[in-house]
């Protein structure tokens, strides 16, 4: 399995990213910079979390004009399976590649803490079985996705929620602080239509070694090796 991780000036999971997917789960996985105009020779991509560029104007605003950001377009196009966490969540939606916008959390607080999030449909990060709970962390002040009732109608018509927040059992937050940041249904994480696109809030590759007291993160991971045909 080879992985490019996009690094953005400002980003800050890059490594994070980078030390999952090479020394966990064993990809063959480097880094494309923004100013490349080439992902290389890779089966998959994952743009990180971070504050790309500072977050000016808006959170990933700036990233999705990049000279890397015709390169994943065009993998995306193709079909190839893309990851975006936190910021890489944000980046998508600038770019037009996931719909809806992530926002300021309803709060105005920076959340940084473990929640729990729901898998709500099968793709190809997301087989483990709809209803799985994991527990992942999350750090972001702009996580609260907002989309109108038309384009929330249409995610819901193809099952393009990938995942909610929820309780720990499982269960909606129902005005509980499990909704961490006030997001529109609860949606933790959204699939493009074809399902090959994956944006998510909480970051997996955070809890994804028994060392750090949780690896429900690394079934993501395990998933897109299997949906690459990886054992």
């Amino acid at each position: 399995m080879r992985v490019a991780v996009v690094q953005f000036p400002g980003s800050n999971a890059d490594w994070d990213a980078l030390h999952t997917v090479r020394d966990v789960v064993g990809a063959d996985a480097w880094y494309a910079f923004h100013k490349n105009t080439t992902l290389g020779d890779a089966d998959a991509v994952v743009i990180p979390g971070g504050f790309s560029y500072g977050d000016y104007l808006r959170a990933g605003a700036i990233a999705g004009f990049s000279p890397i950001v015709s390169s994943i377009r065009e993998f995306a196009e193709r079909g190839g399976p893309i990851l975006g966490i936190c910021n890489g969540f944000q980046i998508l939606t600038e770019m037009g590649l996931l719909p809806g916008a992530l926002t300021r959390n309803a709060h105005l607080r920076f959340e940084c803490r473990d929640i729990h999030l729901r898998v709500e449909s099968e793709g190809p990060f997301t087989d483990m079985g709809r209803g799985t709970v994991l527990r992942l962390p999350i750090a972001h002040a702009d996580g609260r996705y907002h989309i109108t009732e038309e384009g929330l109608a249409e995610l819901e018509r193809h099952g393009q929620v990938a995942f909610r927040y929820c309780t720990l059992k499982g269960r909606p937050p129902n005005g509980s602080d499990a909704n961490p940041n006030g997001s529109v249904s609860d949606i933790a994480g959204i699939y493009n239509r074809d399902k090959n696109v994956l944006g998510m809030m909480p970051h997996p590759e955070r809890a994804s070694e028994d060392i750090l007291g949780n690896d429900d993160g690394l079934t993501l991971f395990q998933s897109l090796r299997r949906h690459l045909g990886l054992q």
